[in-house]
């Protein structure tokens, strides 16, 4: 939360804060993170599309169990590097079997689903965004097949980045020939700062992997924004909804776009918030609550840390317009069916005021 004393404030930028924005999204725009309740992909897909036009995602369904969460979804897009399902989690082996196939069945599942509810829409959208997580995310989280974690074999961690890269730029490939719409990747690094913290813990759950340093972190992370960048020719998201996102290390990483949950972050955290703002990146502000806060929860209350934010770092209110997308404040699968549908209106209507202030406000 932002407590504390202000931020210094940032008197030189404020004349600036009408700077035109190059992203390929309107001003105003509104967007998810990944994730929502359910197990019905096409029930999610329209719901998507229909409300979140200007920058819809490719919905993720967790519940559906093993296979259908961030990392079996993205160890699905991997290329030469099948994964199964141990007790400790996912595993690499040998061949593909049952779980990968269930991981990759999922995702063919979820773009039959976009598919089809953007041909009923008749017209595609200009964009749409797919989610996957990034490679310390997805390192962190998989075994190699002696039960180590992978990022700690460095042979193994870039292995996965370059599998992981290209995997992903073929995945890109197929989602724009299946819709007819360019496409913004966004990779998920909510371990990151575990990473860096050397708070990951082992297999066994008895000791934590060794801290990774800051320019390795930002090196792999690079290799990977760098393909998809290619591949897309769009900004690349970064999402970190953790405490202590590394924000600079992100936008030094190529980040074009971090989403972050700002509610939690800290006085501390402000004047790196303010130099990667204002040194170009778009920030995707996570505000909406992404689980049901149990009272009633008006537009003006859900958009206060957005506008607290740009006031304590001395920004025009202007700004939100061209340099923010208003998102939930993580993904909504957790939620329940009636508070996602809410998140979602209120996140939409957000990003409109960001554009045509209420009065009052």
């Amino acid at each position: 939360m932002l407590t504390g004393q202000p931020a210094a404030r940032r008197v030189e930028t404020i004349e600036q804060t009408r700077t035109v924005s190059t992203a390929p999204w309107p001003p105003g725009t509104a967007t998810g993170i990944g994730s929502l309740p359910g197990t019905d992909p096409a029930e999610a897909a329209a719901t998507v599309l229909g409300e979140l036009p200007d920058l819809p995602h490719v919905p993720e369904l967790p519940a559906r169990g093993l296979g259908a969460d961030i990392l079996g979804r993205t160890a699905a897009l991997l290329v030469d590097l099948p994964i199964e399902v141990v007790p400790s989690g996912y595993r690499v082996t040998a061949r593909p079997g049952i779980d990968h196939r269930r991981a990759t069945d999922l995702i063919r599942w979820d773009l039959d689903a976009v598919e089809e509810a953007v041909e009923r829409l008749g017209t595609p959208p200009a964009l749409l965004k797919v989610q996957a997580a990034g490679p310390w995310t997805l390192t962190s989280g998989v075994e190699l097949p002696r039960g180590h974690k992978v990022l700690t074999d460095r042979g193994a961690l870039r292995e996965f980045a370059d599998s992981l890269a290209e995997g992903l730029s073929r995945h890109v490939a197929e989602v724009r020939r299946r819709t007819g719409t360019e496409v913004v990747v966004q990779l998920d690094e909510p371990s990151l700062p575990m990473v860096l913290a050397g708070a990951i813990p082992t297999p066994s759950g008895y000791g934590t992997v060794p801290a990774v340093a800051e320019p390795e972190a930002r090196e792999i992370l690079a290799t990977v924004v760098s393909a998809v960048k290619a591949a897309t020719n769009q900004p690349v998201v970064v999402h970190c909804c953790a405490p202590n996102a590394p924000l600079r290390l992100l936008q030094q990483a190529g980040a074009d776009a971090i989403a972050l949950d700002v509610t939690l972050l800290r006085s501390e955290q402000l004047d790196e918030v303010g130099e990667v703002w204002d040194g170009g990146a778009v920030l995707f502000l996570g505000v909406v609550p992404s689980t049901d806060p149990g009272r009633p929860v008006s537009l003006r209350q859900a958009a206060e840390p957005a506008l607290r934010l740009v006031d304590r770092l001395g920004f025009n209110r202007a700004f939100l317009a061209e340099r923010a997308v208003a998102t939930p404040t993580c993904g909504l699968a957790g939620a329940t069916t009636s508070w996602a549908r809410r998140a979602i209106s209120l996140t939409r209507d957000i990003g409109k005021a960001f554009v045509e202030p209420p009065e009052g406000w």
